[in-house]
């Protein structure tokens, strides 16, 4: 299951995320909860989740691909959307580089 190369991957997901957009990394990466729940804090965003898979994610990117924004919502749960990062960017008024 879990191991260094995964745990790895994760961090260096995190770290890639802050660089771009600047914030910081949470200690223990949330899993102590409470103050330090998720994986980065960026400003003008807030707490969020670090995710990546090797290719996992090819449907959403498929279903972006050639648009603003993916608005994805399951039954009963709040809609979610999904934005390429140069256009954070430009919300967030920065450069991308």
């Amino acid at each position: 299951m879990g191991g260094r190369a995964p745990k790895r991957k994760g961090s260096n997901g995190e770290r890639e995320l802050v660089r771009l957009l600047g914030g910081q990394r949470v200690p223990l990466s949330g899993a102590a909860g409470g103050d330090y729940a998720g994986d980065v804090v960026v400003p003008g965003l807030g707490r969020g989740e670090v995710k990546r898979r090797r290719d996992g994610f090819r449907q959403i990117y498929g279903w972006l691909e050639g648009r603003d924004f993916l608005a994805l919502r399951a039954d009963r749960r709040d809609w979610l959307i999904v934005l390429p990062i140069e256009r954070v960017l430009q919300l967030l008024k920065r450069e991308v580089s």
